[in-house]
């Protein structure tokens, strides 16, 4: 299940291409060699519509990541997440699904809880919430929102769906909203409903998100490159602004070392393990080279899974 506090080894899910890639078959291979090979989690991106003005991605001050690139071009293939996260759970049965991240304002706020609990139901509990507020105008744009005020609207959404979640009989009001006496079930099976993700780099808008909407983190831009010393520095912010750290979980990015083979040199790999777990890090984010055939896929994640959870101290059945 998705809140469990074990360290967990994530990766993310190829659900776009710069070009028609004429099918995503090889998406649901990778995905079922995960589930088989036991990874603990998928983490799936986000684009509604692009813009032509693709290099704002780089830049720090509209909420890009300095000196990235977007990696493909305005007429990329991304699929939607939450459709793609149903699709691929009725495949599955163990591998949890985190979008990474959601762009949570673009969607109506009551369908969006609506879908994710029904996926949570459905899939027994395996999805999570990972939100932010972008980087392109764009997509509010097209969507007929304020760029400008996407963090309000990002509040707004994860309010009106905690709400929605944790209430029978829910009412809410706002300067964009008002119902009451509502109801909307099936709740979702986790407790307190979908687990939500904040993204964002540390600033007192992130630390406030942490602390009301549950204290689990991705970091990104200069913090997701420094995690030993942002994540002990998120988690001390957190806490004096409120929040429960006792659970606190937070994304770090592993990388995995080729071996002269070609292959992956786990015990390499696993060398910084310690000290990220020491620093508060929970949730390690590896990049794969999966082959594209199934039985292949297993065979070369198994060792990853196998060294990943010797390094973490989790027994090879959990």
């Amino acid at each position: 299940m998705t809140a469990t506090a074990l360290p967990q080894l994530c990766t993310g899910l190829p659900s776009f291409a710069a070009d028609d890639p004429g099918g995503w078959t090889p998406m649901a291979t990778f995905a079922r060699a995960t589930d088989t090979a036991g990874v603990d989690c998928l983490l799936i991106s986000d684009h509604v519509v692009f813009g032509e003005q693709l290099e704002e991605y780089s830049k720090p001050e509209v909420g890009g990541s300095k000196g990235g690139t977007q990696p493909t071009g305005p007429d990329g293939h991304w699929l939607e997440p939450i459709t793609t996260i149903a699709w691929l759970a009725g495949q599955t049965s163990q591998v949890d699904f985190r979008t990474n991240i959601l762009l949570a304002a673009l969607r109506r706020p009551v369908v969006l809880a609506k879908m994710a609990a029904t996926i949570d139901v459905l899939s027994g509990g395996r999805l999570a919430l990972g939100v932010g507020v972008g980087w392109q105008a764009a997509e509010y744009e097209a969507a007929g929102l304020s760029f400008e005020g996407r963090g309000a609207l990002l509040d707004h959404a994860l309010e009106v769906v905690t709400t929605l979640w944790c209430e029978r009989q829910a009412s809410f009001s706002s300067d964009l909203l008002t119902f009451s006496n509502i109801h909307q079930m099936p709740k979702p099976l986790q407790k307190g409903g979908v687990p939500i993700w904040i993204s964002g780099t540390f600033r007192k808008s992130t630390v406030r998100r942490l602390a009301t909407f549950g204290a689990r983190w991705i970091p990104w831009g200069p913090d997701a490159g420094d995690i030993l010393n942002s994540a002990p520095r998120m988690r001390e912010a957190v806490a004096q602004a409120g929040g429960d750290t006792v659970g606190m979980r937070i994304v770090g990015n592993l990388s995995l070392r080729k071996a002269e083979n070609g292959g992956i040199d786990v015990d390499t790999s696993m060398e910084r393990v310690g000290a990220m777990l020491e620093a508060g890090v929970t949730d390690f984010s590896v990049r794969l080279d999966t082959p594209g055939d199934y039985d292949d896929a297993v065979a070369y994640l198994e060792p990853i899974v196998a060294g990943f959870r010797a390094a973490v101290g989790r027994s090879a059945t959990n």
